[in-house]
């Protein structure tokens, strides 16, 4: 079973799907940019504090947020939307967003198109990533220490060395949940060696550690977890309906910082409009509400109504 597709032009009319789907041209180098900016300017906080801890807690908790938002924008990379050029797209994609982290944009694209064609079905490979919810709430604190210790990481990451080099058929296996190819893997050794050389000609390579590797190994997994559960979990779908097939979250200043980059909460608008870019959802749920087509929506006042929906004192 495929997932329905959107008819826009039964909801949107002629200029105001042409401006949703614009081609994409100064936009996206400037939300890797800002991206960028903000892991910059959270380190620099942290060498100027002179490495205070609460300094590098919250700037951890920035910078793990902006590192996600880089998975975000490889995701925007996978669908052509960073830029209309298709080489500068993946080029941005591949070594500014991707590569950083540890994923792959070529390994990516085809498996996230195969989520968006096979949504919320059996065969959809994102499906073991919202299929154990709801779980209970012990179950959700177990998982939120080991990702805030370090333990989702550092699993996630000799699976991928383990998959790259002794099983490669890992990488493809429905539910994985790291990029294992040596490739990605290259990629992501060659950027972050340049990261530290730079930080260490600026005569600060602890940056390299506290200000990247920190917040990577920690808040970086869990505001990912929040957001997978947040686009999936308990959603009830509606195969017929395309904006049923996942939620969207409201959210505020401080969980826009902190979980949420990018307009990457309207998550049931990019299911359903998938080619029309991140920076414009927020316009398309407005032009959406005014028609009533969200009436079907699951759309949460928050990521805590999204973790009490999903959280069940009942279940083991």
């Amino acid at each position: 079973m495929t997932a329905t597709k959107m008819r826009p032009r039964a909801l949107f009319s002629d200029q105001e799907w042409a401006e949703l789907t614009a081609p994409v041209t100064w936009q996206g180098p400037a939300l890797v940019l800002h991206a960028w900016s903000v892991i910059g300017l959270a380190m620099a906080a942290i060498a100027l504090s002179g490495y205070h801890f609460l300094v590098i807690v919250i700037a951890a908790m920035v910078i793990g947020a902006r590192q996600l938002g880089l998975g975000i924008l490889m995701h925007e990379a996978a669908h052509g939307l960073l830029h209309r050029d298709k080489r500068l797209n993946d080029f941005l994609g591949q070594w500014l967003s991707a590569a950083p982290v540890g994923s792959d944009l070529n390994w990516y694209r085809p498996y996230h198109l195969t989520h968006h064609r096979l949504v919320q079905t059996d065969e959809d490979p994102d499906l073991p990533l919202s299929a154990p919810f709801p779980v209970s709430k012990a179950s959700l604190r177990r998982k939120i220490v080991r990702d805030l210790t370090g333990q989702t990481f550092f699993k996630q990451r000799a699976f991928a060395v383990f998959a790259a080099f002794f099983k490669p058929e890992l990488a493809t296996a429905p539910g994985a949940e790291v990029i294992a190819s040596r490739t990605g893997l290259g990629r992501m050794a060659v950027t972050n060696s340049v990261m530290l050389a730079v930080l260490t000609l600026l005569g600060h390579p602890m940056l390299y550690l506290v200000g990247w590797l920190l917040p990577l190994a920690t808040w970086n997994p869990l505001a990912t977890r929040l957001r997978n559960i947040a686009e999936h979990a308990c959603v009830q779908s509606d195969h017929a309906n395309p904006l049923s097939q996942a939620r969207t979250t409201h959210t505020n200043f401080l969980e826009r910082v902190l979980i949420a980059p990018y307009w990457v909460a309207y998550h049931a608008e990019h299911h359903a409009l998938m080619y029309v870019p991140c920076f414009r959802l927020a316009r398309a749920h407005k032009l959406l509400t005014q028609q009533g087509a969200l009436e079907n929506t699951d759309i949460a006042p928050g990521y805590l109504s999204v973790i009490r929906q999903v959280t069940s004192p009942a279940q083991s």
